[in-house]
């Protein structure tokens, strides 16, 4: 459960910068990338599904964690300056759909 709330923290600061950017950007929300990066998420998930322990490996190490938080800085710093609604708005479907995941994992885990 200790695994799924550092996924969680670790979404919701990205997510916040994803949103941060947009609004600092000044740009519209695009629903077609909201849904595009919400599809994106469901289909890496499915796929880290297939291959969870390999997955479950490198994710757990800190510096894969730390990494892909700044990759998403990054993502939101090149948002910004190329094509901020479209970026950001996937960023956000990704995250937002990554979110709804985790919760459906906290609600099973809770339950088991």
């Amino acid at each position: 459960m200790d695994r799924v709330v550092t996924d969680g923290v670790l979404a919701v600061i990205a997510l916040a910068t994803f949103g941060g950017g947009l609004l600092a950007a000044g740009a519209p929300l695009s629903v077609p990338s909201v849904a595009l990066g919400g599809l994106g998420t469901l289909l890496f998930e499915a796929i880290a599904f297939r291959h969870s322990e390999l997955v479950r490996q490198y994710w757990e190490r800190p510096t894969v964690q730390v990494g892909t938080l700044v990759g998403a800085f990054v993502i939101v710093g090149v948002g910004i300056a190329v094509a901020p609604s479209r970026l950001l708005s996937a960023g956000i479907g990704a995250l937002v759909t990554y979110l709804l995941v985790l919760s459906i994992a906290l609600t099973v885990i809770a339950r088991s």
